[in-house]
């Protein structure tokens, strides 16, 4: 099929806030009209109507659920395919449901493309409520291995469509940093939320700058947290050399990473992060802890050097160990920039047009009703 001739709706969130999802959204619609589609995007996080109705609890969540569901039946109607952008807690039962049960009972085949690393805490406590709308979707997709494995477990087949980034935005380019051991620069680029546990790479910083006084961590993201990783700066003593740089768009992100000796991921839960596969498209080795899909997208000492969550004193070693081995250095970026190849457009277009093939062969050879 080509994607030209296809009205796809789209439903997500959008920016603002900016975040990892919202990002996925506006890419994937901005990629998709490239081709030619003619998409429509259902906004989950639409503005409310009126503006002061945001700030008055328990009535806002129906003022956004009202015309989300409205826009919903309307658009569901129009369209030859529902690609929904899902992922765990409270999103799923108020956004991704009523999207996968509207668009199958008005007849439109439903794409379900999950992403979140919490997945296999989320079924394992709500499979019973999860499964019956899931089994409802047209074909279930995922942008990693370690997803695909966590929904067999439950009888649900998925595909995996790995994330895309735009490699003309996160590139090698010519003023990158090269080796600078005596003031390094680290980059965190996760959300300040407890399951990323950015104080792990904080402590990490913090034994880093004890023996590179020099030594810089810019914590790029917004969060619950930042009140209490800025206390722990101030704690550790590493306050002056911290900075938080609040949410980055991608051109902000890109010129980060440009400056940036080592990423660190120090995430507790993870499934495929962008801000992975976007240092390494930027020739940026990366340190992250070995949990969830992470060991699914990079390689021990092949692509990224990989450490258990949770402790700073690896983490450290690891970044240590990039900066004083050249050759080790040289192998992390060269085989992450080849790595990436595989996200580009170019490469997930031919993933994502057979997906929605296969969701309208399945609605021709389904039985009329």
């Amino acid at each position: 099929m080509n994607l030209g001739r296809l009205r796809i709706a789209v439903v997500g969130p959008l920016a603002p806030p900016a975040g990892g999802m919202a990002n996925l959204t506006a890419q994937l619609q901005e990629l998709l009209r490239r081709e030619g589609a003619d998409v429509r995007v259902v906004q989950t996080n639409a503005p409310y109507r009126p503006h002061w109705v945001g700030g008055v609890r328990g009535v806002r969540a129906l003022f956004r659920l009202v015309p989300y569901v409205l826009s919903l039946i309307r658009t569901s109607r129009s369209v030859d395919i529902v690609h929904v952008m899902a992922n765990s807690g409270w999103s799923w039962y108020l956004f991704a449901t009523p999207a996968v049960w509207i668009a199958s009972l008005s007849g439109t085949p439903v794409v379900v493309n999950y992403h979140g690393g919490d997945a296999e805490r989320f079924l394992a406590r709500s499979a019973r409520r999860i499964v019956p709308t899931m089994r409802r979707a047209t074909l279930l997709t995922v942008p990693s291995g370690f997803l695909r494995s966590v929904f067999s477990r439950y009888g649900l087949d998925s595909t995996v469509v790995p994330n895309v980034i735009d490699l003309s935005v996160f590139r090698r380019v010519a003023t990158q940093r090269q080796e600078h051991t005596a003031e390094p620069r680290f980059a965190v680029t996760r959300n300040l939320e407890a399951i990323y546990d950015v104080a792990t790479a904080i402590r990490a910083f913090a034994l880093l700058v004890a023996r590179l006084p020099g030594a810089r961590l810019f914590v790029a993201g917004t969060g619950p947290e930042r009140a209490a990783l800025e206390a722990l700066a101030r704690e550790l003593d590493v306050q002056e050399a911290v900075t938080f740089t609040g949410r980055l768009d991608r051109s902000a992100i890109a010129e980060l990473l440009a400056g940036t000796d080592v990423v660190l991921n120090p995430s507790r839960i993870d499934n495929a992060p962008v801000s992975i596969i976007e240092a390494l498209a930027s020739g940026v080795p990366v340190v992250s802890t070995n949990v969830g899909g992470i060991p699914f997208l990079v390689e021990d000492g092949r692509t990224a050097l990989l450490v258990p969550p949770g402790e700073p004193e690896a983490m450290a070693r690891a970044a240590l160990a990039i900066l004083q081995d050249a050759e080790l250095r040289t192998r992390l970026v060269a085989r992450g920039l080849e790595e990436v190849g595989r996200y580009s457009w170019e490469n997930v277009r031919e993933a994502m047009r057979a997906t929605y093939d296969e969701c309208l062969l399945r609605r021709s050879a389904a039985p009329a009703h």
